[in-house]
């Protein structure tokens, strides 16, 4: 009886320990202050076209319009051509900030048949594009939820064109040593597609094209692609340990 006592006395303190114990300090960072560019910069020297404000939009529609009340600022690249068609218009953007290890959460829209992407550190992109509809065992590292030219995602959770979007992306930065060299490439841990797994674990040997430079380091900004094709962001947080 009293070896029983003490091992749920036990026990309890170790519940009380485990529950003192705080959890590992975590910083958001929201790049887009919802009015301006402000810490956005341009890759490349095509017309800059992002805007930030209001949005019309739908799978056919995709306009700037005034931001009305209680609508959530978006930061939109309303450009008048086709991806696939040359010459293309617009630019990337890339925050001025850097960042290594971090979990990216955001918002994304696309009108039918249009293309972008997310570039963790400006190097690595996790593929946006219209594959609504496509079956499974069709999909290729072109299409939603894919690590572009490296990953194709697990399954279809793409949405209907002209509806907002979600993004988490859980990544590893690459490690490097003291002289410079990398000793771990990048990982991706996770990628949640409109709440759907698609990307588990996946290793990335190097830069997965049109990146920012193509020179791997610690630390990257993160680039939203728009010389591709119409496409709004929005409540977009990057979390940093």
């Amino acid at each position: 009886m009293i070896t029983m006592k003490r091992s749920l006395l036990l026990l309890v303190a170790m519940i009380f320990v485990l529950s003192s114990v705080p959890a590992l300090a975590q910083t958001v960072k929201k790049p887009f202050n919802g009015t301006d560019l402000s810490g956005w910069k341009t890759n490349g020297g095509q017309e800059n076209v992002w805007k930030a404000g209001g949005l019309k939009a739908d799978a056919k529609t995709f306009e700037f319009a005034d931001l009305k009340a209680g609508e959530v600022a978006c930061l939109s690249n309303c450009v008048d051509v086709s991806w696939n068609k040359q010459p293309r218009k617009g630019v990337d953007i890339y925050t001025e900030q850097k960042f290594g290890d971090c979990t990216i959460k955001l918002e994304f829209l696309i009108p039918k048949g249009s293309n972008s992407g997310v570039y963790l550190m400006g190097q690595y992109e996790v593929q946006i594009a219209d594959s609504f509809g496509k079956p499974d065992d069709k999909l290729s590292q072109g299409d939603m939820g894919a690590i572009y030219s490296a990953a194709a995602p697990s399954l279809n959770a793409c949405g209907e064109p002209g509806t907002w979007q979600t993004y988490e992306i859980e990544f590893v930065a690459p490690k490097f040593d003291a002289d410079g060299k990398k000793t771990a490439n990048a990982l991706v841990k996770k990628i949640l597609l409109n709440g759907k797994v698609v990307q588990e674990n996946v290793e990335i040997k190097g830069p997965t094209g049109g990146e920012l430079t193509n020179k791997e380091a610690p630390t990257g900004p993160l680039m939203l692609q728009g010389n591709h094709g119409p496409v709004a962001f929005r409540n977009i947080e990057i979390i940093v340990p």
